[in-house]
């Protein structure tokens, strides 16, 4: 499947909209795919339905259509932050590469995932368990903590 490369919701023809449900975003993309699939008798349009495929698959839940909000620079379904519905620095004229995020969230991450690998290590030493649980909360930080320190990406 394809990654989504702009916005998810522009390419399903829906709102930036956190109060979307799972049935709006459903309809959106059979109407797309009916139109579109490359096994219909005019060979439809392969490209197009690979895009609407891969929105679909980022924002068919509640939790992905919040992080497609959050790529895109919205808080909540409030709206845009800044100008240019961009984010506070990366709309037009911005600071291209601007870090946006919050450090601070990461850097309490940071210090749990330390405290519990310390602790498991202070409990069991250095045993394979010990080595899981700070493998498992590496992981925890990876994925929880990749959108506090993002680059804002200029189209």
């Amino acid at each position: 499947m394809t990654e989504v490369s702009g916005d998810p919701f522009l390419v399903l023809g829906l709102p930036p909209e956190a109060d979307l449900s799972d049935d709006d975003v459903r309809a959106a993309w059979r109407r797309i795919a009916a139109a579109t699939h490359p096994d219909r008798d005019d060979g439809g349009d392969p490209a197009r339905f690979g895009a609407a495929a891969a929105a679909y698959a980022a924002l068919r839940t509640s939790f992905g259509r919040g992080e497609a909000l959050a790529d895109l620079g919205f808080r909540g379904g409030a709206g845009p932050r800044g100008r240019g519905g961009r984010g506070g620095r990366g709309g037009r004229g911005g600071r291209g590469g601007a870090v946006r995020g919050r450090p601070g969230v990461l850097a309490i991450r940071v210090l749990l995932a330390t405290a519990v690998s310390a602790g498991a290590f202070a409990v069991a030493g250095w045993t394979p368990a010990s080595l899981g649980v700070l493998a498992g909360a590496l992981t925890w930080l990876v994925v929880t903590g990749r959108h506090d320190l993002t680059r804002i990406r200029r189209d």
